[in-house]
């Protein structure tokens, strides 16, 4: 009954809030009359529910769910941020915390619990001994099982140089039970996780995400590539790298050109909100070529950095066409501590171009949101030497690369944990493993891990069985299953049923990378894996062939 109150309290809620402005949008009053009158009906809304509905009203989480209802009408990225909530969206812009610095993660299923699920390198978590696979039983004496990974979080944070005993049981290990006594510190997320040179000549970089912290970090490590002699090119790699902080991202591309270069144009409701946003410093290296990798997953900052470097001629993009976010967001704080991250404007990169893929104030039919563009529609624009760009749909690639889909075995193994406990249990069989530069899934270890997996627990996703079952359906329906179709259907069920050994093996590529990534964060953490991945990346092969044609890298930006 209380679940269905909130519910339904919601959907009122939101009504109030939501039907009014439509009617407002369609005779265009914005005016401060249909403001206090839209507001008054949302008020007087919620004092008759809680006057004279049945059961008592959950006042917080209702207007809560009101005021989110409301926003996600409007765009993805505007939010209301309470007090409360708080706490992850300054590690986002700040990149620091108070805490022990571990990654955690919540699990289901037939091992369910909260779960350690990587110490940050040098972290208070790591010096105490914490490890991938841990599970956390008590947090200063409180029982924590049962709880969320939110829940588990907000216990383990809190000031620097303050104490928290953990509790955890380690899988595999003879004496379970372990207890940590961890003093907290000032936690400082990395967004450099690794640098160094590969391939023979690319200085690489790998960027995760933009606070304050990644223009400099991001300056010290091509200052120490640009010593090495070995370093022909430097290789920004922003796959995955969903944004942050826009000025870092105006920073990082001041340092490959000139200062007071313009890197983008913000543009808001109306004319005098426009901001330009140039280089500042002067730069580290403006000749050396430099890449820039990209995939679905840049986003934002990351796009900033990739589309002003390609429209001034700067940098090779390689990858996937990005995410297409060309929207900005501010915040303004809002009564009892809360926040407001609202779209204030959208942003043009150098060549005049909005990457911004969909257009949130116009949706389809059916309720999707329409796109800026098609293909056949989006402008042309020009990059620094005339190089054609089109505007909307992200960033596409100047060299494109194409990356595999996952596999659902892979996606299976991931899903359900098999490669993470096991690196857990070889971990704690095996004091020791070879540096990331050497590191090789030998035939010893994968066969292990076949072992390791039980057939009987592993879950496969019975697509080619459903799509079988359904055509049998069909078959009987328009009268065609006889027993010659039924013997057919007989003898491609018999070719269609999972051999789970055979399946490893013909997926051994994918697995063995899946695996080398989860072993060697447990030992080397997030760098060592970074490295291991640089090692094995087809895209730095394509930057290295491109690389080695005389005259085709200033081919390719002219």
């Amino acid at each position: 009954m209380k679940r269905n109150f909130h519910i339904f309290a919601a959907v009122i809620l939101c009504a109030a809030l939501i039907i009014p402005s439509v009617l407002a949008d369609e005779k265009k009053d914005n005016s401060g009359a249909a403001i206090a009158r839209n507001l008054d009906i949302f008020n007087t809304v919620y004092k008759e529910l809680n006057t004279f509905y049945v059961d008592t009203i959950d006042a917080e989480k209702s207007i809560e769910t009101a005021i989110t209802a409301m926003l996600d009408d409007i765009d993805p990225y505007t939010e209301y941020i309470p007090a409360k909530s708080q706490d992850d969206f300054m590690v986002i812009s700040t990149g620091q915390y108070g805490g022990i610095g571990s990654y955690i993660q919540e699990r289901k299923g037939d091992k369910p619990g909260v779960y350690v699920s990587g110490p940050y390198k040098d972290s208070p978590a790591a010096k105490a001994g914490l490890r991938s696979g841990d599970r956390f039983k008590s947090i200063d004496g409180i029982d924590v099982t049962g709880w969320s990974s939110d829940s588990v979080s907000r216990h383990l944070k809190g000031q620097a140089n303050t104490m928290v005993t953990v509790q955890v049981v380690r899988p595999y290990d003879e004496d379970s039970i372990k207890t940590f006594v961890i003093k907290r510190e000032n936690i400082k997320m990395d967004p450099v996780p690794y640098y160094g040179l590969v391939n023979g000549n690319l200085g690489y970089i790998s960027l995760t995400t933009y606070n304050e912290h990644s223009a400099q970090q991001v300056k010290d490590a091509v200052l120490e590539l640009k010593n090495n002699p070995a370093v022909k090119a430097l290789v920004l790699d922003l796959r995955g790298n969903g944004g942050g902080l826009m000025e870092s991202a105006v920073q990082i591309v001041g340092h490959f050109v000139p200062k007071g270069t313009t890197v983008l144009t913000t543009r808001g409701r109306d004319k005098a909100s426009e901001k330009v946003y140039k280089t500042t410093q002067e730069p580290i290296d403006t000749k050396m070529p430099l890449a820039v990798l990209i995939d679905g997953g840049s986003a934002s900052s990351s796009e900033i950095t990739a589309g002003a470097l390609q429209d001034l001629d700067r940098a090779v993009i390689f990858g996937s066409r990005s995410y297409g976010k060309g929207l900005v967001q501010t915040t303004r704080p809002l009564p009892f501590d809360g926040i407001l991250k609202v779209t204030v404007a959208k942003y043009y990169i150098p060549s005049g171009r909005l990457i911004q893929e969909v257009d949130y104030s116009h949706r389809n039919a059916d309720g999707t949101f329409q796109r800026t563009t098609t293909d056949s529609t989006a402008r042309i624009f020009h990059t620094a030497h005339g190089r054609e760009v089109r505007e909307g749909g992200g960033i596409t690639p100047d060299i494109k690369v194409d990356y595999p889909e996952v596999n659902r075995l892979v996606y299976n193994i991931v899903r359900d944990n098999w490669a993470f406990d096991f690196a857990t249990r070889y971990q704690a069989e095996h004091p020791t493993l070879p540096r990331p530069s050497e590191f090789e899934v030998t035939d010893e270890i994968f066969n292990e891990f076949k072992a390791f997996i039980d057939p009987e627990k592993f879950q496969y996703d019975k697509v080619c069985e459903q799509g079988l079952e359904n055509l049998q359906k069909v078959a009987k329906v328009e009268g065609y299953m006889n027993d010659s179709t039924k013997a057919a259907f007989e003898q491609l069920e018999k070719l269609l049923k999972h051999d789970l050994s055979h399946d490893l093996d013909n997926n051994r590529k994918e697995i063995s990378r899946l695996l080398a990534q989860e072993l060697l964060s447990r030992y080397y953490y997030q760098s060592g894996e970074s490295e291991y991945e640089a090692r094995h990346d087809d895209t730095l092969d394509k930057v290295a062939e491109l690389l080695a044609k005389p005259g085709e890298w200033a081919k390719t930006l002219k």
